[in-house]
C-alpha cells in the first residue's frame, strides 16, 4: 500500500447490499447521470455504527423497495463480500466493504414494491426487474458477477464468495 493510499483510505466503511429474485429476474437500481450514461446498482446502503448487520440490511430493502422480512421465502443468503478502495469525485472516500446478499421475493409481492429510489447524494433512481441472465455488460455497482450465478438459486462455494479487490486500476466510476 502506498502512502497515498493509506492516506485515502483510512476510514471503513461496511455496506450490505442484495440481489433481489423474483423468479429468475432481479431488482436493480438504475440511474443516469448529466452526461447521458446509465449505471445500476444494488439495493442497499451503508451499515451504521453498532447496527447488525441483518437490521442494516431490512432496513435498506425497507427504505429504497418497502421490502418486509416476511414478503421474502426465507432468510438472506450471504452472496459476496467485495473489498473496496476506489476513488472518486468528491471528499475522501473510505475504504469500502460490500456484503452482498441473496434474497428471494414471495410471488405476489414484487406488484406492490417501491417503483423509484430516492438518494440524497445521487438523486431518484428508478427501479428496474431484468433476468439475471442478461445483467452482463451492464455497468453494476458494487461490480458482482450476478450472470455467474447457476440460477437464481445456484450456490457459491466459499472460494469464490470473496471477490478481487476493487481499486482505481479495475474501477472507474462513470
Amino acid at each position: 500500500m502506498t502512502d497515498g493510499e493509506s492516506t485515502l483510505f483510512h476510514r471503513i466503511k461496511i455496506r450490505v447490499a442484495a440481489l433481489i429474485f423474483d423468479g429468475q429476474d432481479v431488482a436493480l437500481i438504475r440511474r443516469t447521470n448529466d452526461r447521458g450514461m446509465t449505471h445500476y446498482s444494488l439495493p442497499g446502503g451503508n451499515v451504521e455504527p453498532a447496527e447488525p448487520l441483518s437490521d442494516a440490511l431490512q432496513r435498506e430493502l425497507e427504505e429504497e423497495l418497502g421490502l418486509k422480512p416476511d414478503d421474502l421465502t426465507g432468510p438472506p443468503s450471504f452472496t459476496w463480500l467485495l473489498d473496496a478502495m476506489v476513488t472518486r469525485p468528491g471528499s475522501t472516500p473510505p475504504r469500502k466493504l460490500h456484503m452482498v446478499y441473496r434474497v428471494h421475493l414471495a410471488p405476489e409481492v414484487r406488484p406492490r414494491l417501491k417503483t423509484f429510489e430516492d438518494d440524497d447524494t445521487v438523486g431518484r433512481g428508478e427501479i428496474v426487474w431484468l433476468p439475471y441472465d442478461q445483467t452482463q455488460g451492464l455497468d453494476i455497482f458494487p461490480p458482482v458477477p450476478i450472470t455467474a450465478l447457476n440460477g437464481s438459486i445456484g450456490c457459491v462455494d466459499a472460494a469464490s464468495a470473496m471477490l478481487p479487490p476493487l481499486n482505481d486500476t479495475n474501477y472507474r466510476w462513470i
